[in-house]
């Protein structure tokens, strides 16, 4: 069949258009990425080959092949690993099906890239830097599965398109052929391609081989000496998680977390460990320093890769961390699982969930250490996967405790910007105080003004600030911290006042009848109207039934489509407000007069501001202000007038 000619789709050519144009240091991880990419080949056939041993044509020998020729100005990467077919090479080099393609070329598009291109990488396109150094790459490939020495070659300069044609091919794998323009030709020489190898492929559990010139003497003829080629090995391959940690240093455990995660930065925090006992692993794991721009996207994959016995079965292990520790990278490494464990038999096997819970406990142990030894660097862990621990709370109810710990929060009683823990917050409760206060909302702006906070700011009652549309829904899921039951402010009824029973009592007389009229005018909008023990300075505001949805979760749900049932809500009034005096004055001289039939209304849709929501009728509420308004500005004329 002769060659066909492809049209790269449209992102994939913007994407070789930046990184030809764009890219201008640390060229060199393009090797990195060609290696990951054979050893991920191999990988794939060691682990089909358990169950399915003639896939490996008897070739067992694994080994990635670095060819530099400096005749033809090539470099060539190849390995005995899985193979591609033609659609195999279409599908993974002329287009790019990953989510995060347009978050990763408008990184491109970020100067700061510039010196951190291994950014690459994370997005899952790094064949794609080849063309950094190269003005053209072929790539020839044969499937294992294949019959006789049917293959296939792809090949592109980065013009927009690509072709593709049948070749004979007489060995299984891929080559990638990088025909290396002028100023990348240094990595066809020997010691740049064993620096770039030691640096960042060192731990490829494969061989990473290159032949090599070595001088000899003639053992025939005395002092003669002769050049001979060799095929060196120029990675350790040790399996770096198998080493004792004194032996592991800390660049050696960086460049192996870019190597299994494909960061661009270095990781926040090394879980190094290995167990024994009941279940023997080695573990080496890292929590990163960002969040993975995916995290909360539906195709995320999550989990270590899996080892049995230093053989790769599975890339993410996701049977092996909890959903809320999905953000862990690393490798799991187990003595006690079978070779060709499959994810169902993973899914029922009492090993697999002993060594979760071994990691899960690592994990937290270490996040809990890292919060009492180095506050500002747990504080940089909290912003970027605070979000993801609060989901552990409601799904792990057995660690809920420990999950609260870790949590931390804005409150009344800090400044901006400083956080406060559980903890803190149980030390420094009032002698009287029964219960843990907290008020959600979009931003400390808008809580710190609240009038849900009145009464708690007069008694000195500290209150958390929660900004996460979840935080309610996790807050209830944890009902209790250390015994002390978690009550919104925003919701049920508040009674800090354990004395003054008599003039709650007067006050409650005094109203009772306006409070009447209120119900009745607001009886299609709101469930209840009582007096409030929660306001000082404002006049009303609504409120949510204890264990009600919250009003932040409420209005996330709407925005996604959500039919909420509509639920009505309390309107407290302050007794103490100079609102209410006037409005019971003008109801004890006309019962049916209109302005408190507007001004009932009025209260109900200012008290949907204060809660954060929109008046239910905002023309009505913008021609009352306004009327309001004029009144006041007339009373004032008259005033100046006597």
């Amino acid at each position: 069949m002769s060659a066909e000619k492809h049209e790269f789709r449209a992102e994939v050519q913007q994407l070789l258009d930046l990184m030809i144009h764009s890219l201008y240091s640390h060229k060199e991880i393009f090797l990195r990425e060609l290696i990951s990419n054979s050893s991920d080949a191999i990988d794939k056939i060691r682990y089909e080959s358990l169950t399915n041993k003639d896939i490996t044509e008897g070739d067992t020998e694994w080994k990635i092949k670095v060819i530099p020729d400096r005749d033809n100005g090539t470099l060539t990467v190849s390995d005995n690993g899985i193979g591609m077919d033609r659609k195999d090479v279409i599908e993974a080099l002329g287009t790019i099906a990953h989510s995060g393609t347009q978050e990763f070329i408008a990184a491109l598009q970020g100067s700061e890239v510039k010196d951190d291109p291994e950014l690459i990488g994370q997005f899952g396109v790094g064949f794609y830097s080849s063309f950094m150094v190269a003005d053209r790459v072929t790539v020839l490939s044969r499937k294992a599965s294949e019959q006789a020495s049917k293959a296939v070659k792809w090949e592109s300069a980065a013009d927009g398109s690509y072709t593709v044609e049948d070749i004979d091919k007489e060995s299984r794998g891929t080559d990638v052929i990088l025909h290396l323009n002028d100023d990348a030709k240094k990595y066809l020489e020997e010691w740049e391609i064993r620096s770039v190898v030691k640096r960042y492929s060192d731990y490829i559990e494969h061989p990473v081989v290159m032949d090599v010139e070595r001088t000899k003497k003639s053992e025939i003829k005395d002092g003669e000496t002769y050049t001979d080629i060799e095929e060196e090995v120029l990675n350790s391959r040790k399996a770096i998680w198998l080493k004792e940690k004194p032996d592991v240093s800390e660049d050696e455990y960086i460049e192996f977390y870019k190597h299994i995660s494909h960061d661009f930065m270095d990781p926040l925090e090394v879980i190094h460990f290995k167990a024994e006992g009941t279940s023997e692993f080695s573990s080496l794991l890292y929590v990163p320093s960002h969040r993975p721009f995916d995290m909360f996207y539906k195709d995320y994959k999550p989990g270590p890769v899996l080892y049995v016995k230093r053989v790769q079965i599975m890339d993410h292990c996701e049977d092996l961390i909890p959903p809320y520790l999905r953000f862990i990278k690393g490798v799991v490494d187990s003595s006690d699982l079978p070779l060709n464990v499959s994810r169902e038999l993973l899914q029922s096997n009492r090993q697999v969930e002993l060594i979760k819970n071994s990691i899960t406990k690592k994990v937290l142990d270490t996040l809990a250490d890292l919060m009492q030894k180095d506050n500002e660097k747990y504080h940089k862990f909290y912003s970027e996967f605070g979000r993801v621990i609060k989901e552990g709370i409601h799904y792990d109810l057995k660690r809920r405790e420990a999950l609260a710990d870790l949590l931390l929060f804005e409150s009344t009683a800090a400044d901006a910007g400083k956080t406060r823990t559980f903890k803190e917050y149980i030390e420094d409760m009032k002698d009287d105080q029964e219960e843990i206060y907290y008020i959600t909302g979009v931003s400390r702006e808008e809580v710190v003004s609240s009038p849900y906070l009145e009464v708690f700011k007069e008694k000195g009652y500290e209150v958390l600030f929660m900004y996460e549309e979840i935080d309610d829904i996790i807050m209830s899921s944890l009902s209790d911290y250390k015994g002390k039951k978690l009550k919104s402010v925003i919701k049920g009824d508040i009674d800090l006042d354990k004395k003054g029973e008599a003039e709650k009592e007067a006050a409650q007389k005094r109203y009772e009848k306006l409070i009447e009229l209120l119900k009745d005018r607001l009886k299609d909008r709101v469930k209840d109207v009582r007096l409030s023990g929660r306001l000082r300075d404002s006049a009303c505001c609504l409120v949510g039934e204890e264990g009600g949805m919250d009003p932040q979760m409420e209005k996330m749900l709407k925005a996604m489509g959500q039919d909420i049932p509509e639920t009505k809500k309390v309107l407290e009034i302050n007794p103490s407000h100079p609102l209410l005096e006037s409005m019971t004055e003008i109801f004890e001289k006309d019962a049916k007069a209109q302005v408190l039939n507007d001004y009932a209304r009025l209260m109900y849709e200012q008290s949907l501001v204060l809660e954060g929501s929109k008046p239910s009728d905002p023309s009505f509420f913008a021609n009352m202000i306004t009327k309001l308004m004029v009144s006041g500005l007339k009373e004032g004329k008259e005033g100046k007038k006597d």
